[in-house]
């Protein structure tokens, strides 16, 4: 698990993005987004911004994701020229109204979890692990009590990973569709998720349109006060 976090730590990236949500009547709604990242050591930082449509342009999100600690997020809503913290109660929660959650948007600590492979995990080249939260307040801050992600043995890609709810049904699957390979270094942007939620009927898709890894995005770039720029 720490081999394919480290694979997807991108490095300096500019992406726009496209998120698509399908409601279970058919009816989509479609979003344009921005997003910046970088590393810097163990943690990636995220700014996220909405661009399309006019009910969302300008909402902010800023996420620290650091590798053995808590992950740090803010949003920033202009209607409300405000931004605040998001606290842990709401990392489940769904993310700007998909099938993704807030928690999606970046990787929890290994620590937060008891982790150990299936009985199929190793057949047909693919790891099967599942991960099951160390506390009923960890079940409560990431929406699920327990993951299982498919990794394959080649690459350590991740292939999929679905969530289990307090009554042990399947309430969300997540599918990597397509990634692609890191300019110069090792590790891979994944360029296409589908969300799927089991439970009320509703899908998302998260494609990203364009990705640039050349240009440097320097630390003081993820900062609360640049949010509202």
């Amino acid at each position: 698990m720490e081999k394919s976090r480290d694979l997807t730590m991108t490095g300096a990236l500019k992406t726009n993005m496209t998120l698509t949500i399908y409601e279970k009547n058919g009816a989509t709604r479609v979003r344009k987004i921005s997003m910046l990242s970088n590393t810097f050591g163990g943690t990636e930082k995220r700014m996220i911004k909405f661009l399309e449509p006019a009910d969302v342009r300008g909402t902010t999100l800023l996420i620290v994701d650091n590798d053995k600690t808590q992950d740090d997020m803010w949003i920033y809503l202009p209607a409300l020229k405000k931004t605040r913290r998001i606290v842990t109660t709401e990392k489940g929660k769904s993310f700007m109204s998909s099938e993704f959650s807030n928690a999606d948007m970046s990787s929890a600590p290994l620590s937060d979890f008891r982790i150990n492979h299936l009985p199929t995990s190793g057949d047909n080249n693919q790891w099967v692990i599942e991960s099951k939260t160390i506390s009923e307040d960890k079940a409560d801050e990431y929406g699920y009590t327990r993951k299982i992600t498919y990794i394959n043995k080649s690459d350590m890609k991740v292939q999929k990973i679905e969530f289990y709810n307090r009554d042990n049904l399947l309430a969300r699957t997540i599918e990597i569709l397509a990634s692609q390979p890191l300019q110069g270094r090792q590790g891979y942007i994944m360029t296409e998720m589908y969300a799927v939620n089991h439970i009320n009927g509703r899908s998302s898709r998260i494609k990203y349109d364009e990705v640039n890894t050349t240009d440097d995005i320097p630390d003081n770039t993820f900062t609360v006060e640049n949010m509202v720029r």
